[in-house]
């Protein structure tokens, strides 16, 4: 499993446009070929601060998304409401406890 952790920070004003985004675009996103989970988090100390955690069957298929016209919609509409620049990491899940 590979998952996608993305750390994004907007200008006070922009969260509502961004997620009406997310909302209007996170079952498409979800549904996409590979995409196995889609959560959004907001941080609770700085609330301009959200991270979108996703898990993928592999790298590849996060990159096929990344490359799809779905996903550059997404960001062009997205990028231009940051107030940082995003972070991302990608990682291998090890382990899971419930």
């Amino acid at each position: 499993m590979f998952v996608r952790i993305v750390k994004l920070s907007f200008h006070p004003e922009k969260i509502e446009e961004f997620l009406g985004n997310f909302e209007k675009n996170k079952e498409r996103i979800r549904n996409f070929s590979g995409c196995r989970l889609l959560e959004l988090y907001r941080d609770k100390t700085n609330a301009n601060v959200f991270f979108t955690y996703s898990y993928w069957d592999s790298e590849k298929d996060l990159e096929v998304y990344r490359n799809s016209e779905l996903f550059k919609g997404i960001w062009k509409k997205t990028k231009v409401l940051f107030n940082d620049k995003p972070m991302a990491w990608s990682l291998d899940k090890l382990a899971t406890l419930s």
